[in-house]
């Protein structure tokens, strides 16, 4: 089938929309599918993959309002790529793209079924905002992007009403999404949705091989660079006194970053050669390097902006733990990225990351608490079982976390999608 993938993220925009519709893509194409992604301009070029075509089209430049923008460019090459090849099937990615309820219903009537994927929402992350800031992560002034949630999440939610009432099928990528959903908008009985959770790239993020001496050698150049590199550290064991926490994500005030560095303190007193890395690009690093210094934990703490897919594989295999605060998420992938490495993971007690992680694979604390953060690195760094709840993870995110899993879960969907079309 021809499969039009219409998607605000795609590289060079790695974000999590972004890595998982690339992922996606491929998985179509080795099914024996055709791929066109619909997604924004970009001055650099995407990655190619056989089989996939990639439209760029305009959009305007402004926080939440480029979702519209380029929601209009997208039904203009959804006209123009169906009269070259028709089109068998439309796979939205909300929120970041915002269509009319008569502009879903022209695109079934005209085009081909609409099957819409539901990352989280727009009142969901002006929540998630809303958090941070009672919990003084940022001030959401500073950032255009928190500001423009705040005040327009209500506007732009009804382009997200608009596609679970006139899509075909939803696909909610969480439990906790779907009753947002269910809440907020209060579909009839008619919404037909289903629940499948993002995998990851198993073969990417997978855990150490020990026999490859190149990959040894870039494990010991990262420990060595964060100075955390006795002899157990660059051996993978966990008897490490010099250990290194991960942290991945957006710099912005709903990840949780303030969170962490507030817990890292106490985290020192038991662990005191312990070294935070965080890598991730936003708005927030002078405010993250000006509260460590402020806190006394500078020299414990490393701010990456910007690092290769190859790289943070690597820094996923070479950490002893991988740390994720955040306050919203519509899923959340770190946290599968790390199980997928075999390096354990902390993660709030909440969902939706309680619908991958719990005790057996990881440890959960308190959103927004820092003394029970810390409370749960240092007890997961002490503990014999951690190595064990790593290899668990692994197995859960081969047994049902993978693009593989996905692919064959949303061509059924989309095939059941067509059939309901031909059926009206």
């Amino acid at each position: 089938m021809h499969i039009a993938i219409v998607s605000g993220e795609y590289p060079p925009r790695w974000g999590g929309i972004g890595s998982v519709v690339f992922h996606l893509a491929g998985h179509f194409t080795q099914l024996g599918h055709e791929v066109s992604i619909i997604t924004r301009s970009h001055q650099d070029k995407a990655p190619s993959q056989e089989g996939v075509s990639v439209i760029p089209v305009r959009w305007a430049k402004l926080p939440m309002a480029f979702t519209r923008s380029y929601g209009k460019s997208a039904i203009k090459a959804l006209k123009k790529l169906n009269a070259q090849k028709p089109i068998d099937v439309i796979n939205a990615h909300l929120p970041l793209v915002s269509w009319k309820r008569k502009e879903f219903r022209w695109l079934e009537d005209n085009i081909a079924p609409v099957v819409s994927c539901l990352h989280g929402s727009w009142l969901g992350e002006k929540e998630g905002v809303k958090r941070a800031a009672s919990a003084k992560e940022s001030a959401t002034w500073k950032n255009p992007n928190d500001l423009a949630i705040l005040t327009t999440a209500g506007w732009y939610s009804k382009y997200e009403r608009a596609g679970i009432l006139e899509s075909s099928i939803c696909v909610a990528n969480s439990q906790s999404t779907l009753k947002e959903f269910k809440r907020w908008y209060k579909p009839d009985n008619n919404f037909d949705c289903e629940v499948i959770l993002w995998g990851c790239d198993h073969k990417v993020f997978r855990p150490p091989n020990t026999d490859d001496e190149s990959e040894q050698l870039e494990h010991e150049r990262i420990r060595k660079e964060y100075n955390c590199d006795d002899e157990e550290a660059l051996n993978y064991s966990p008897q490490t006194q010099t250990p290194m926490l991960l942290a991945v994500g957006r710099l912005v005030a709903r990840k949780g970053y303030m969170t962490l560095l507030r817990a890292m303190p106490k985290i020192l007193q038991q662990n005191p050669r312990a070294k935070l890395v965080i890598v991730g690009r936003g708005h927030m690093k002078s405010s993250l390097e000006k509260t460590s210094k402020k806190l006394g934990i500078s020299d414990s703490i490393h701010i990456q902006s910007s690092l290769s897919f190859d790289e943070l594989a690597q820094h996923f295999r070479s950490a002893d733990l991988v740390v994720y605060p955040s306050y919203y998420e519509g899923q959340g992938l770190i946290p599968l990225e790390s199980l997928a490495s075999g390096t354990p993971v902390a993660t709030v007690n909440q969902e939706p990351l309680t619908e991958m992680v719990d005790d057996s694979v990881g440890g959960l604390f308190n959103r927004g608490d820092p003394d029970d953060l810390a409370d749960c690195v240092n007890q997961m760094l002490s503990s014999s079982d951690t190595a064990t709840k790593a290899q668990l993870g692994r197995e859960r995110v081969l047994s049902k976390y993978t693009y593989e899993h996905n692919a064959a879960d949303y061509i059924s969907v989309f095939n059941r999608a067509i059939e309901k079309s031909s059926n009206e």
